[in-house]
């Protein structure tokens, strides 16, 4: 199992000149008061031990304190980015050649950074600077509804459960996910199939309730013909429901917490192969 704390080595990070610049972020936003957590490929090798490069530096912030957060930095004279507004800021090193991601939410909107991350959260070490790490449960949460056709965050979360599942929030965790419990039931379902000599890590009742959910479920006629989820899990994936098949997108208010702008944007930054037509 991963140790209580994990101190985070420098030769972890993408290089020296990175690494002072990730420590100094962290340095500025903690001398402005301004509480942070430690995601990405960190919290993942907190929680299950695995190790993987990574590219930048994911902290996460609640969304009214991102204003403040960019005004202590710019102090400093870094370049601050809202890059997607409804979830993502960017701040970049004095180079461009390095950034730290800032989230505050998620890219289909659900996963709100609120102050229950803080209050879960473990304590670690990263570049030798005390930190907190965000809690696993929302960190299942926020990559639960990562299912794009270049990006799958199923394994994380099997991995995830298979550290951590004998200390997990389980009620939390269900609390989180509604009204979305079948992506949660989907999980546990592959967390058994991945790893059949662990499936006790899922309590029995908790698969027991979301089972009988699925049951009574689909014993009642279908509701809401009109509506697709699928943006959730794929922000490309079901354009063609919502553009061309007449599909309500469950992301955009009042269904969602986005705005039609905010799903444009996030559409038009979707990555395109040479010659690909704009989805739009």
């Amino acid at each position: 199992m991963p140790a209580a704390a994990l101190t985070v080595e420098p030769d972890d990070m993408s290089g020296h000149d990175a690494s002072m610049f990730y420590r100094h972020v962290l340095q500025t936003l903690h001398a402005a008061g301004i509480a942070t957590l430690i995601g990405g490929a960190y919290a993942f090798r907190h929680y299950t031990g695995i190790a993987r490069p990574t590219k930048d530096l994911d902290i996460f912030l609640r969304r009214g304190d991102i204003p403040a957060a960019a005004a202590a930095l710019r102090r400093e004279g870094y370049e601050t980015e809202m890059t997607f507004p409804h979830w993502l800021a960017k701040i970049y090193s004095d180079s461009g050649a390095d950034f730290v991601d800032v989230i505050f939410s998620s890219g289909n909107g659900i996963a709100e950074v609120d102050d229950e991350w803080f209050a879960h959260a473990q304590e670690g070490t990263v570049l030798d600077l005390p930190v907190r790490i965000c809690p696993a449960e929302e960190s299942i949460w926020s990559k639960a509804f990562i299912m794009e056709r270049e990006r799958f965050d199923g394994a994380d979360i099997a991995h995830l459960i298979r550290a951590y599942g004998s200390r997990m929030d389980w009620e939390r965790l269900q609390r989180r996910f509604e009204p979305h419990w079948r992506v949660l039931l989907s999980h546990l379902v592959l967390f058994g199939f991945a790893y059949p000599g662990h499936r006790d890590l899922v309590p029995a009742p908790v698969m027991h309730g979301l089972m009988d959910r699925l049951r009574e479920e689909t014993d009642r006629p279908p509701t809401s013909p009109e509506i697709c989820q699928g943006s959730l899990l794929s922000r490309e994936q079901y354009l063609i429901d919502i553009e061309e098949w007449g599909y309500r997108d469950a992301r955009v208010m009042p269904l969602g917490n986005m705005t039609p702008r905010e799903t444009a944007i996030w559409t038009d930054a979707i990555p395109r192969k040479d010659g690909e037509a704009d989805p739009h």
